[in-house]
């Protein structure tokens, strides 16, 4: 599924409407930013000259269906100069929600998203204080409020909002501070990324641009929107005569002042590629869909698109891009007009990584005949998280795409409303609204008196066991399919979680009124939506509430957001200079909070701010690795390796205390919740011990990393020792703990219309879920 395209809706209203009309600070150590360079003066470490940084929307290396090969696979160019040259980290892991805009900011940032604001994506819902919820959209310009597409709002805190309720440190920072002009080409939230208010927040609402938005709204986007440069301090690329801009960031730890930066390619192209509109690596001039040249929109920002403006950028003189590559297993049709999902094996999903691949091979030549190589440039490729296709199987039977196309009679999600559902199985007109998802989160309305109701409320209670037992007609299946029964069972619901266990898995921000009441974990097959109105209508029939869409230009067959290893299995791509030889990597388990610290220790600069990751050494030169982590190395491998474990949204402490929260959200009834209530304190009490023992691990990390800290020997084997402890808790909670089945109140002659209740007797098994290689 594409990064944008779920929201285009709200957004087009939005803009419509416009037209009419730290710790996210210093280490208490007092570490401090590199002091900022001259301007034309980008000194890297390891004989760095470039920094090369591409992010793919939905790019598998694992195979989707075991006969067609991945998409890496079917791009052999990107591929093979990545096992050629450097390392490919094959057991990255995503984090939660598992979506675009979550997994791109957790990668550029280096910090989960409860320090950064962005849990629930591609937009989120929030409360007001009369205890209804509004829409926010998770990709807006980085210092830009809390952006609600329908106008004004209740809630102004930061769209990209910290722990400490600030705007989070801005991931250029450390290249501009050092002396090095910033290239973004697409990327979440670097660049504007709407018209409505990413305008205002950096132009102003009276300004030119804004007038602009009102009287072309469709060129004003193509103008504005998508790219941008942030500069070196009196740096002549964004210089007040290019139309440079003050580059604010008013929350930056330890301040950021005298900075400037482009936004737009109207302001971009003519500074890159003076006198020429810029063309895609095939030399056609890049448009959307309606003619308007500049950028194309996220979904038309394919290969050839992307990587043509990194590379004007670098030829220009601007060292470090990073850019954004939209997905290749949809049909985006002209610059994302339409969104056709393909099955795996497909014509038209062939043929577009086959496009990729080309690309590919041109960039790298280019680069190649500009001087820009594995020997002077650093460069890395990730994805933003993985998928589950939804479909049935392909035929003719055996099919691998390449030598014989692969066809689907049905493709697509099943499309449940979870409101009419729940009214027609349990009776329940709880008012409640939901972010649309295939792990949706759910958000109980709450009163002007309580906006935000208490997790052990009656109403909330309850429909926490009714979305545990809620069992429905799989129309792929043609069976019922059942309530929860284990993590890895067969039932709809395989997970939930309420605040308690949503701040273990990092999705509870500073701002309380984006905190879900719960989220509910399915069956990936299934995208539930939720209707509207106070009381819904009931389900005549079961596919009048679950049903698989027909297949038309506007389609989707991608899930993501959920908890399953397919989603929440990941890549990324190390070459160049520091980077060891490894090929495939697959021993080493990582998540994208990785990424920044690896990419700064290579590069000798330092965030304003802890990452909540650690620099992988495992895949770096001795001589590259600072000399405090080289001292007690193996224990401080083993160290950081425990620390993943604890600390990370997949780790095995996460996936521990997620399987018993999903027990106690699952059980009791209003005649008595002891078990829930006493599986819930468990939870609090080692998630508390976590987050404490994390923190100062955190810090050393951090120290040795970027201040030259040794840590000493105890000090390293005492935090090991402490995590793994506490991983252990957790196992044991979650150990003790089966599923057992539970009917509300009132509900035992209750079932999916149209057919029999599900058998609930046979093999329970232990709510254990199999451990992913390498946890």
């Amino acid at each position: 599924m594409s990064k944008r395209v779920k929201i285009a809706g709200a957004l087009a209203i939005a803009l419509a409407l416009v037209a009419a009309t730290a710790v996210s600070v210093a280490s208490a150590r007092g570490r401090g930013r590199t002091t900022a360079a001259a301007a034309g003066t980008c000194e890297l470490g390891n004989g760095i000259k470039h920094v090369i940084y591409v992010q793919f929307d939905n790019t598998h290396f694992r195979r989707d269906n075991p006969n067609v090969p991945s998409d890496l696979e079917q791009m052999p160019h990107l591929l093979n100069f990545i096992r050629g040259n450097g390392t490919l980290l094959t057991n990255d892991h995503t984090a939660l929600i598992s979506h675009t805009a979550t997994g791109i900011l957790t990668s550029l940032t280096g910090v989960y998203p409860d320090r950064m604001g962005q849990p629930v994506s591609n937009s989120f819902r929030y409360f007001k204080t009369d205890g209804t919820t509004r829409t926010g959209v998770s990709f807006a310009y980085w210092t830009a409020p809390l952006f609600d597409p329908a106008g004004s709002t209740t809630d102004t805190t930061p769209e990209m909002i910290n722990e400490n309720g600030k705007i989070a440190p801005a991931p250029w920072v450390p290249y501009t501070t050092g002396g090095c002009d910033f290239g973004a080409v697409a990327t979440a939230n670097t660049i504007l990324e709407n018209t409505a208010i990413d305008i205002p927040t950096v132009f102003g609402p009276g300004s030119p641009e804004a007038a602009e938005v009102a009287s072309n709204p469709g060129q004003a986007f193509a103008d504005f929107v998508g790219i941008g440069v942030h500069c070196a301090r009196n740096s002549a690329i964004c210089s007040t005569a290019n139309n440079g801009r003050p580059d604010l960031l008013p929350d930056e730890p330890g301040g950021y002042n005298g900075y400037n930066g482009l936004f737009g390619a109207k302001n971009v192209d003519p500074v890159i590629k003076p006198g020429a509109a810029m063309t895609d690596l095939g030399g056609n001039v890049i448009q959307d869909a309606s003619g308007h040249v500049g950028f194309p929109g996220f979904d038309g920002m394919e290969a050839t698109v992307s990587l043509s403006w990194v590379a004007q950028m670098q030829e220009a003189g601007i060292p470090v891009t990073y850019a954004y590559v939209s997905d290749a297993h949809d049909d985006h049709g002209t610059a994302g007009n339409i969104h056709f999902a393909f099955g795996p094996g497909e014509d038209g999903y062939i043929q577009q990584l086959q496009n990729y691949d080309l690309a590919f091979q041109r960039f790298f030549d280019r680069l190649a005949a500009d001087g820009i190589n594995k020997s002077n440039t650093l460069f890395v490729f990730t994805v933003d998280e993985g998928d589950h296709f939804v479909g049935d199987q392909p035929t003719p039977a055996g099919c691998d795409g390449v030598n014989v196309r692969c066809n689907y009679t049905r493709v697509g999600e099943i499309n449940g409303d979870l409101r009419r559902m729940i009214k027609t199985q349990f009776g329940d007109n709880t008012l409640f609204s939901v972010h649309s998802d295939d792990a949706p989160t759910v958000y109980v309305n709450g009163t002007a008196a309580q906006p935000i109701r208490d997790r052990t409320d009656a109403i909330v209670r309850n429909l926490e066991r009714e979305s545990a037992q809620l069992s429905w007609l799989n129309p792929y299946t043609g069976a019922v399919q059942p309530g929860y029964n284990g993590v890895n069972g067969t039932g709809i619901t395989r997970a939930l979680a309420d605040p308690v266990e949503e701040k273990t898995l990092h999705m509870v921000t500073a701002d309380p009124f984006r905190t879900p009441t719960f989220t509910l974990f399915a069956d990936p097959d299934w995208f539930f939506f939720a209707t509207g109105g106070a009381t819904p209508a009931l389900c005549a029939t079961p596919d009048a509430c679950a049903f698989i869409p027909p297949r038309t230009s506007q389609s989707f067959a991608w899930n993501h957001g959920d908890i399953q290893d397919e989603i929440a299995s990941t890549w990324a791509g190390y070459v160049g200079p520091g980077v060891s030889h490894e090929g495939d990597v697959g021993s080493v388990w990582t998540d994208h909070t990785d990424l920044r610290p690896t990419m700064l220790t290579l590069l000798g600069l330092k965030d304003d701010y802890e990452t909540d990751g650690r620099a992988v050494t495992q895949i770096l030169n001795e001589n590259a690795v600072p000399v405090s982590l080289r001292v007690h190395h193996p224990s401080l491998e083993r160290l950081g390796s425990t620390y993943k474990q604890l600390m990370a949204s997949f780790g095995e402490f996460s996936m521990n205390t997620l399987t018993a929260s999903t027990n106690a959200l699952a059980s009791g009834s209003s005649a008595g919740d002891t078990k829930y209530t006493s599986i819930e304190r468990q939870i609090q009490s080692l998630t508390a011990q976590r987050n404490t023992l994390a923190a100062e691990i955190r810090t050393g990390l951090n120290d040795a990393q970027f201040n030259s800290v040794k840590l000493s020997e105890n000090q390293i084997k005492a935090w090991t020792s402490a995590a793994q402890d506490i991983i252990n808790a957790s196992a044991a909670l979650a150990q003790r703990l089966r599923p057992e089945p539970i009917l509300s109140e009132g509900s035992s002659s209750r079932h999916a219309p149209g057919s029999s209740p599900p058998s609930l007797s046979p093999a329970w098994r232990p709510v254990i879920e199999e451990r992913r290689p390498g946890l």
